[in-house]
């Protein structure tokens, strides 16, 4: 896997026309097998050349949306040429593939349709070739290529354009751009950083961690648990690090006019509290389930007026599924997305800046804050379920309480353990994986684990597997008890055959009868296995 990703991003880019790497003469037998990628903004341009003394093989882009495969066996040149609605060179990558066999040579750019020709009828079948193996040019120094070619195989073999780029003039090991094609690779909010081979996404914003974002960070919720996260502690941790990261614009002194909120969940319980953000002028934000299970958000923008409080569909959130909730305040106008249905569009009355924002809670609030009642009897209950990839603007609390060995401004309180919203439910379900229980005191400003790392959520795991055995060694005790009766029966049988021949029938009856609720039991208990 390593060496296939090496020479899948080994590259090298051409600056002049006249400029070209140069390899051993291309040895095909009876077929070739040639594959690569290129970017560019020019017009034309040849990709690979071998020349012989009549014979050849060459690969270019002869258009802007035009490449052409032609090659001569000793019977005149043969094409294939493959079409584009669009331009090719439009600095992006495209994936070339060319195959030539003693029937047919076929041509494939991206995912457009393939192009074939039959093989010459007359001519030799295999290329006779002498010269050396031209890359990004051509033996006369004319119609080279200007960008970047990639990942070159030449019948399954990578060629090391890197290694030879180095030695040549008006060629660079390496392309720049990676990220203008495979930016998008980078998910849930993660941003493409360009890299000598390849790419790389920086999640340092995203709810989300891994290779390509696409990890969420999530956890389970006992009852009374709660997660808090401070924006001041924080701001004055960057800033003391001289860091210029966007989180340390939160700060008390600061006027938020915009924001996203996004956040996913599971639960059975209500009135639930989802998310909280207060502030040091008694304005907040607050996400909640009401009593009826129904999404509820709640802006106060204004310590002096009401908070505006929007309902959120009439059907019940709290059945035990995973939903997902996203809501853009630019303003006074807030749009909230659930479950990736339409956006519905609202209008602030209390305010257009949130000002002095304080800290951002997940599950119960400890506190007495000033808010309404319907958000301070959820804060109270709290949540219990699972939460994952909660952001609020760049900042991601979970993500801060669940990364280990990461400073951060997060309490812990209760049992919140680290496990995939993917698999469980809400309040009584069990979380089905090994799960990482964390838990914080007051005044502490990052999680700590207590006794074991790694605990079982799974509680009802051990009734089930204690019910196995007991089922297992029911039916040994069953068929133990049965064997010994069938072992009695016989004896009995044997003993009193030549003296009572008349009980003969009986016995054989008793032992069938025995036989018979052997049967019967064993697949009663079978029956009770399954």
């Amino acid at each position: 896997m390593k060496a296939y990703i090496e020479s899948f991003w080994n590259s090298a880019s051409f600056n002049t026309e006249t400029s070209y790497l140069h390899f051993p003469t291309f040895r095909e037998e009876l077929s070739a097998d040639i594959s690569f990628f290129f970017k560019t903004t020019a017009s034309s341009g040849v990709f690979i050349e071998n020349l012989g003394i009549t014979d050849f093989i060459r690969l270019e882009l002869r258009a802007p949306a035009e490449v052409t495969f032609s090659f001569d066996v000793g019977n005149g040149p043969c094409e294939v040429t493959v079409q584009s609605p669009t331009p090719f060179n439009d600095n992006r990558w495209h994936h070339v593939r060319a195959e030539r066999n003693i029937k047919e040579a076929l041509l494939q750019v991206d995912q457009l349709p393939s192009k074939t020709q039959p093989g010459p009828a007359d001519g030799h079948t295999r290329l006779q070739l002498n010269s050396q193996l031209f890359v990004g040019g051509t033996a006369v120094r004319q119609r080279g290529f200007l960008g970047c070619i990639r990942a070159l195989q030449l019948n399954g073999l990578a060629l090391d354009l890197e290694e030879r780029a180095t030695m040549t003039p008006g060629v660079e090991p390496g392309c720049p751009g990676h990220c203008s094609s495979y930016g998008h690779l980078c998910r849930n909010g993660g941003s493409c950083r360009e890299k000598h081979r390849g790419v790389s996404c920086d999640c340092a914003f995203s709810a989300y961690d891994g290779p390509f974002c696409e990890n969420e960070f999530s956890a389970y919720f006992g009852s009374g648990s709660s997660v808090t996260y401070n924006f001041k502690e924080h701001y004055n941790y960057t800033f003391s690090k001289n860091s210029s990261s966007f989180v340390a614009l939160f700060h008390e002194d600061l006027t938020l006019t915009r924001e996203t909120t996004t956040l996913s969940f599971r639960t059975t319980g209500t009135p639930s509290l989802l998310l909280y953000v207060s502030s040091f002028q008694e304005e907040y934000l607050s996400v909640i389930l009401a009593p009826n299970g129904s999404l509820q958000i709640r802006y106060k923008l204004d310590r002096h007026q009401e908070p505006d409080v929007f309902n959120f569909g009439v059907k019940s959130l709290a059945d035990g599924q995973l939903h997902r909730v996203i809501i853009d305040r630019e303003a006074a106008v807030v749009s909230v997305e659930v479950n990736q249905n339409a956006r519905k569009k609202v209008i602030l009355l209390s305010g257009t800046e949130f000002n002095a924002v304080k800290s951002l809670t997940l599950g119960t609030i400890l506190e007495h804050p000033a808010v309404d009642p319907d958000t301070l009897r959820a804060g109270a209950r709290g949540f219990t379920g699972c939460l994952s990839a909660v952001r609020f603007g760049p900042t991601t609390p979970l993500k801060a309480a669940l990364r280990p060995g990461a400073p951060a401004p997060v309490i812990v309180r209760g049992q919140v353990a680290v496990a995939s919203c993917a698999q469980g439910a809400g309040p009584g379900d069990p979380v089905r994986e090994a799960t990482r229980t964390l838990a914080g005191g007051a005044g502490r400003s990052e999680p700590t684990d207590e006794g074991e790392p790694f605990v079982n959520a799974d509680r009802s795991g051990s009734t089930v597997i204690g019910g196995v055995i007991a089922v297992v060694i029911f039916i040994l005790l069953c068929t133990t008890a049965i064997a010994i009766r069938v072992y009695q029966q016989r004896w009995l049988y044997q003993k009193n055959e030549s003296n009572i021949p008349e009980n003969g029938d009986n016995a054989e009856t008793a032992l069938k009868h025995e036989l018979n609720m052997q049967s019967i039991v064993s697949e009663s208990q079978k029956e009770s296995f399954f």
